[in-house]
């Protein structure tokens, strides 16, 4: 800290030198230009967080007395504009740290901003006039010559001086590099002194001198910060001494020493609040451009990367239309003339499903994503005169929400033809073995029981058990095989199916399973159940399974409970929850369980059940989810399926408003 006390020691007796030699007039005037305030707040400030700060504070109110002792003042006024130099720097720099953080202090920042110049604007009036009224009173106590003006004097004076030379800190080694502008800067200082000398020499009763404030801003608008603070520092104190000389416009005037710190305040204020400004506007112009430039290479190199891939991208408003797409979208989608930014991308781009059924506008993953529904990947036949064989393209879709809340929806498309083929062919080959398994295995199935009556009351008879327990899983999964062949290959022959006569059969059915096994009958409450438009005989394989995989999760000797209730939605489909009791169903398999040969803990079927489910429902165009019970233990099975079209089911649909009306939902209980 020595060292740097020092520095700031030999800088202050600099600029109290400086500041008496700028002393015009009379020799008891004060001086036009007084550094050292600047100096004195810079000291301090960079003391505010050292513990020797009161220290450095002393040294400066010693220095300013010697000083001011030395160059001529009578040791009472010195005593009082040292302790008046003292109090100022103190209270500027307790402002500065709470309303200027960072700036002068060792590794900070300069004044740079209009925010900064009004902030030290402010703080510099706070301090110098803590400063001017005690060194008035001081003064007036001690010689009973100072008046109010005098005080005004060196308010103004130490508020221009902390404005000038504290904007100055930390600037000096900022000077322009460019001949351009050292040119311009010689070419305005010249201007600026043979209009100083006409306004204020030549013809001095002329009171044109607002004249010259033009001059600041031409210089403020076009020069460096540094130079401009110096063409203020130059042609302020020049105006001074012309004034105090009794030259120019402002000496006629019984003020004249105010006036003219006035007229040093309003070039200082204009000079700095431009140059800031314009060093603010600089500054967000660089960083524009940067940001620009940087964005642009951005852009580059994303638009490179998505015109690479191999997949499709495509972006669609809210009403559809294509923003943006890669070649690879027109390329899967066999559009590449029609598909183009604000082309309406519709089902009439030959848009099916896979196994050929017609795809409605509505029935699409973007559109169904921009209704606000939650869409899974899904595959879509594309055929059309560019693909008159067909693709099969899985669209992955991605909401998003823009400024002003507009609707844009990602689509990223991929080719899956080859592997769905590579799939079908093996399920093919899967349903054709399984079908030529069935009859050895009938075989076999027939003599063991042939061994097993032969054997009966023999221990060997233990090991054929085994062979029928095998037999029967075996069938089990081929018979699994077989189901998923049908559900996926089978032709769909759609009618209206009445879910209540239905799942009343299915739940029947398990009773007479439980009673005959000695088991817990399962308890279903059935409440309102639309009408589907279905293959019945598929619609019936979906409900069987997801009841028996809802009985399969319940533990021993737990009575099960299901609840089965649908409800129309607005896009013509039904949905249908189904609840159960059993065990939760890990969050991380809620889609595993609806891919092939996926066995949960604790069941026993072929591992293609929920998968045959998946693929029924999504034959009809419709989904299927599995969800965590939202009412207790257990899970939810949500599916939707095409909402009942005949006029058969409008009559259910009626009658079933006026049941409920009457009597709400159905429980049904064990015979």
């Amino acid at each position: 800290m020595i060292p740097s006390t020092a520095r700031f020691a030999a800088l202050y007796l600099v600029a109290i030198v400086a500041g008496q030699l700028t002393v015009l007039g009379k020799p008891e005037a004060m001086p036009v230009i007084w550094p050292a305030t600047a100096v004195a707040a810079v000291w301090l400030v960079n003391r505010n967080d050292s513990g020797w700060r009161l220290v450095d504070a002393g040294v400066l109110g010693v220095l300013t007395v010697l000083a001011l002792a030395v160059t001529g003042m009578d040791a009472g006024s010195a005593l009082v504009h040292g302790v008046a130099a003292v109090t100022e720097a103190l209270v500027f720099a307790f402002a500065a740290a709470r309303w200027l953080p960072g700036v002068w202090v060792s590794g900070g920042r300069p004044l740079t901003s209009l925010d900064d110049l009004v902030r030290v604007l402010l703080v510099a009036t706070v301090a110098a006039l803590s400063g001017a009224v005690l060194g008035g009173l001081g003064d007036w106590l001690v010689t009973g010559g100072l008046t109010a003006t005098d005080v005004a004097v060196l308010l103004v004076r130490d508020i221009v001086s902390v404005l000038l030379f504290g904007a100055a800190a930390r600037r000096m080694w900022e000077l322009p590099p460019d001949r351009e502008t050292w040119l311009e800067g010689v070419i305005i200082f010249a201007l600026s002194a043979a209009a100083y000398f006409y306004v204020f020499f030549v013809n001095q009763y002329l009171p044109i001198g607002f004249v010259l404030v033009a001059i600041t801003v031409w210089a403020a608008l076009r020069l460096p910060t540094v130079l401009v603070i110096a063409h203020v520092m130059v042609f302020g104190t020049a105006a001074a001494v012309f004034t105090l000389h009794d030259r120019g416009p402002y000496a006629a005037a019984g003020s004249s020493s105010l006036i003219v710190q006035l007229y040093i305040a309003v070039l200082t204020l204009v000079g700095l609040a431009l140059a800031f400004s314009r060093d603010e506007r600089a500054g967000l112009i660089r960083r524009l451009r940067a940001s620009e430039h940087e964005a642009t290479e951005k852009a580059g190199l994303m638009t490179t990367i998505v015109n690479s891939m191999t997949e499709g991208l495509a972006i669609l408003d809210q009403n559809g239309r294509l923003v943006l797409r890669n070649p690879a979208a027109g390329r899967l989608l066999g559009s590449t003339d029609k598909v183009a930014g604000g082309a309406l991308l519709g089902s009439d781009y030959g848009f099916f499903q896979p196994d050929g059924a017609p795809l409605a506008d509505a029935e699409l993953p973007y559109q169904r994503a921009l209704a606000g529904q939650d869409v899974q990947p899904m595959d879509v036949l594309v055929r059309n005169a560019a693909v008159p064989e067909g693709r099969i393209v899985r669209f992955n879709v991605a909401r998003l929400t823009g400024p002003g809340a507009q609707q844009h929806v990602v689509v990223v498309f991929h080719d899956v033809t080859a592997d769905r083929r590579h799939r079908d062919e093996l399920m093919s080959f899967a349903g054709v073995v399984a079908h030529d398994l069935l009859n050895p295995l009938t075989t076999i199935e027939g003599w063991a029981e042939v061994l097993e009556s032969e054997l009966a009351g023999y221990q060997p008879a233990e090991r054929v058990a085994r062979i029928q327990r095998a037999a029967a899983r075996m069938r089990t999964f081929l018979n699994g095989l077989l189901a998923y062949t049908a559900a996926r290959d089978g032709k769909l022959m759609p009618t209206t199916v009445n879910l209540q006569l239905l799942l009343t059969d299915i739940a029947n059915s398990r009773y007479d399973q439980a009673e005959s096994a000695g088991s817990p009958p399962p308890r279903f409450a059935l409440g309102r159940l639309d009408p589907v438009e279905g293959d019945p005989v598929l619609v019936r394989q979906l409900l069987e399974n997801l009841v028996d995989n809802a009985l399969e999760l319940v533990p021993p000797g737990v009575p099960p409970q299901i609840s089965v209730a649908a409800q129309p939605t607005p896009n013509g489909l039904v949905r249908v929850e189904i609840l159960d009791n059993g065990r939760t169903i890990p969050a991380g398999l809620l889609q595993a369980i609806f891919t092939n040969f996926h066995r949960g803990e604790g069941t026993y079927g072929s591992g293609l059940e929920l998968a045959v489910c998946k693929r029924i429902v999504e034959r009809h165009g419709g989904t299927i989810e599995a969800t965590a019970n939202p009412y207790g233990s257990g899970n939810r099975m949500t599916f939707t399926l095409p909402a009942g079209r005949s006029a058969y089911a409008r009559t259910l649909d009626s009658g079933w408003q006026q049941r409920q009306q009457s009597s709400g939902a159905t429980a049904l209980h064990p015979r």
